[in-house]
């Protein structure tokens, strides 16, 4: 299906309204430190990063900044306009539920003022508003195809669907093991610490309007899953979905790289645990899954081209569609008709 022009400019505001929302919180946290780049150090997680307050955003807020204005984009220009809003839309609400019950919890009171904590609310309601938006928005302006010079939304290539679907299979599968390892080492710890990690509290740190590690590291592996079975299946939505799970992956894996240069893990790597050896890997295995993903999902694949009416005729009325198939039918009866 097609987007109406309608639903294609509504689609675009709303993604520009989501974009404006994160880039106010990135300029926000900027503003708020002396040196930009110490925002940059917490961000990708060194240990020597000092900052005087906790940041509101984190280096994923710069990734959905990236996600919605490409989503614009699409949808005033491309055929995957339904499905790119649908992507949006799908991360928006999955990313920023959890600040309805994490921004006004006991965890963020000691750390943001009230003034802060009351604005980041807002913003988490406006966002989700938004994403529920695109959805609707979405689903209902699609429209049939007038004729076939109108191009379907573009499928990926067979090549493209599986070179995504082991990439991005392989990525949700390391996700989830992690997050298994993690919870047996929470296990052995003396805080009960899991639920925060899912779920937001005192005993886990985060950004103010982003959701607990545990709940994002979920959604990144379910996007990674649902993005990777729709390539193999060369769905019309593999495309947007696959290109923000490849986006995340990417950046995360680029903050990982760079975490273990910055701490000298690459030079004594021989001397680590085998564990820190894991995480290094898997930083560079998420750079090089993400990247590979995402340059495969940007070329544009074959387009559905849509079939035509009945045998050619318009609307089914027994004339050829008027300037299409043939000429316009005529006006009035034939003499003697």
């Amino acid at each position: 299906m097609i987007l109406t022009r309608g639903a294609r400019v509504t689609g675009a505001v709303l993604c520009a309204v989501l974009a404006v929302i994160v880039a106010g919180w990135i300029v926000r946290d900027v503003g708020a430190v002396d040196d930009p780049a110490q925002l940059w150090r917490h961000w990708a997680g060194y240990h020597d990063a000092r900052l005087e307050a906790l940041p509101a955003t984190s280096a994923y807020d710069a990734v959905l900044f990236l996600v919605y204005v490409g989503a614009a984009v699409a949808a005033l220009r491309s055929s995957v306009a339904a499905t790119a809003l649908v992507a949006a839309g799908a991360v928006t609400i999955a990313v920023r539920l959890p600040g309805l019950w994490t921004i006004g919890g006991s965890g963020t009171t000691a750390r943001f003022t009230d003034d802060l904590r009351t604005r980041a609310l807002l913003s988490a309601f406006v966002a989700l508003a938004a994403g529920i938006a695109l959805i609707i928005t979405a689903g209902a302006g699609r429209r049939a195809p007038y004729d076939p010079s109108e191009r379907l939304p573009a499928r990926p290539g067979q090549g493209t669907g599986v070179m995504a679907f082991l990439g991005l299979g392989a990525a949700g599968a390391v996700v989830i093991a992690w997050e298994i390892r993690q919870a047996v080492r929470f296990a052995d710890a003396t805080f009960d610490v899991y639920p925060d990690w899912y779920v937001g509290g005192v005993r886990v740190l985060h950004g103010l309007i982003d959701p607990p590690p545990g709940w994002f590291t979920a959604v990144l592996a379910l996007f990674c899953l649902f993005a990777a079975v729709s390539a193999l299946a060369r769905a019309a939505h593999a495309r947007p979905f696959g290109l923000i799970a490849a986006a995340l992956l990417l950046f995360g894996g680029v903050m990982g790289v760079a975490r273990s240069v910055h701490h000298e893990l690459l030079e004594h790597f021989g001397g680590l645990p085998v564990e820190e050896q894991l995480l290094v890997l898997t930083s560079f295995f998420e750079v090089a899954a993400g990247a590979v993903v995402l340059l495969a999902m940007s070329l544009p694949g074959p387009a559905d081209v849509p079939a035509p009416p009945h045998q050619g005729y318009g609307q089914g009325y027994g004339y050829p569609r008027p300037g299409v198939f043939g000429p316009p039918p005529p006006s009035q009866p034939p003499p003697g008709w």
